[in-house]
């Protein structure tokens, strides 16, 4: 079994994304096939050796040639990568997904309802969210997995929000109990993101065309019922819901930094490790990084859910997929592995090296001790899968249809009608711009 990663020097350079992953399967002598997997190189140190250590132990069991590269998605490598793999109909058996990727390549894809059947009998319902982008035309194109799905949620410093904003955090999440969040809503919310700004520990949220950008005002969206477009296509832009979440998102933006429309997925982790914010919207990555670089910041941080709008508390999920190529030399080997990497065993594993950071798909599996136990403090993360309660996971730009929702998320139109409002453009005219570039999306 062989394992490295993967670079976008090796991707592109000498035609390397046709040649390298189209390369010759070698099949030993004393095994049952070969397969090649290509996989997100996870930010966690030892999260890929783990996964490593899962695929081997099927490899070894199965007898079966596995090779797995860990593709980096700085600069697009992975993307490049699918690009590459699905245009030349060669390459690894099977590649990694996120958000609407598989339904772009819904084509190239082998449907796998078969294993999808077997796995909810085994692990139970899969999140809603997550079979709205794994699912196209009534047929699965990807099977949902638990390493590097993430939620984003809120982490909280605990002291500046109770002094700045007089809102106790532990007390509405308390760790390994129900939430006590009713009256953590979007008008609270802004109430305390202009407290906080005043003692000068803004709220740390990001305006510019980003992943964590579109998830949160995604989220926002979603707590008003705001659609850009519905799930028959219809532009649903000039909708009254709209109107409301954009003079709510203007006020807002006031007590955003002056630069956020500027900030990239790094910003907001590091104004929170600074020291210098008092929340941001962000799975436990800013939390884990500070346990080692900012120690007595990380002491201070509860990760907890979104505030509750006039539609309901919307949680937005980025769930990661793992899809067989339509052109894959072993889809028997292929599915048998894809289903193995579902397991309960296996996801527990995952959640554990990760330090919380993934979340399983499977709501059965949100019981693992691992978000209780870890820390500092102790319980900082209990809240950060879904337990209960009125907050369930949403996908930004949802309900348009997935080819469409992609344009909408890759675009950052939610975003940047709340730049475009609060520099002074007039609503109808931001609307207006608004409902022009969804409608050119049904074209494309």
């Amino acid at each position: 079994m062989q394992f490295r990663k993967l670079s976008r020097r090796r991707v592109m350079a000498a035609g390397a994304a046709v040649g390298l992953v189209g390369a010759p399967f070698v099949q030993r002598a004393n095994a049952a096939g070969s397969l090649t997997i290509g996989l997100w190189d996870h930010w966690v140190p030892g999260a890929n050796d783990a996964q490593s250590a899962i695929i081997k132990e099927w490899a070894d069991k199965e007898k079966v040639d596995v090779k797995v590269d860990y593709i980096t998605s700085q600069g697009n490598k992975l993307l490049l990568t699918l690009a590459a793999e699905a245009q030349a109909k060669s390459g690894h058996d099977i590649m990694e997904f996120t958000n609407w990727e598989a339904a772009q390549y819904n084509a190239r894809l082998e449907p796998v309802d078969d294993v999808i059947k077997r796995v909810i009998t085994t692990n139970g319902p899969i999140e809603p969210a997550v079979e709205y982008l794994g699912k196209l035309d009534g047929r699965w194109l990807a099977v949902p997995m638990t390493r590097g799905t993430l939620l984003l949620g809120c982490c909280s410093r605990i002291d500046m929000m109770k002094a700045d904003a007089g809102i106790d955090v532990q007390a509405l999440y308390p760790a390994g109990k129900p939430a006590a969040d009713a009256s953590w809503t979007w008008d609270a919310f802004l109430v305390a993101a202009e407290k906080c700004k005043k003692a000068g520990h803004g709220f740390g949220l990001p305006l510019g065309s980003t992943t964590d950008t579109n998830q949160w005002v995604g989220a926002l969206f979603l707590a008003y019922g705001a659609e850009l477009m519905d799930a028959e296509g219809n532009v649903t832009v000039k909708s009254d819901a709209v109107r409301q979440v954009m003079d709510y998102a203007k006020k807002l933006a006031a007590f955003c930094p002056s630069d956020a429309p500027a900030w990239d997925d790094s910003s907001n982790n590091k104004w929170l490790i600074s020291g210098r914010g008092a929340l941001i919207c962000n799975p436990p990555s800013a939390w884990a990084v500070a346990k080692r670089d900012a120690p007595q910041v990380a002491e201070q941080c509860w990760t907890h859910g979104f505030p509750k709008g006039p539609k309901g508390r919307f949680n937005p999920i980025l769930p990661r997929f793992y899809g067989l190529w339509s052109f894959s030399r072993n889809k028997a080997a292929a599915k048998s592995l894809l289903e193995h990497l579902t397991s309960r065993q296996t996801a527990e594993r995952q959640v554990a090296v990760s330090q919380g950071y993934d979340i399983p798909p499977y709501s059965k599996f949100n019981d693992f001790k691992t978000w209780d136990e870890e820390g500092p403090p102790k319980g900082s993360i209990s809240h950060y899968p879904i337990r209960g309660g009125d907050q369930v996971a949403g996908v930004t730009c949802s309900p348009a249809p997935p080819l469409i929702a992609a344009q909408i998320w890759a675009q950052s139109i939610q975003a940047h009608m709340i730049v475009r409002y609060f520099q002074g453009e007039a609503l109808d005219k931001t609307l207006d711009w608004a409902a022009r570039e969804v409608e050119g999306f049904k074209r494309t």
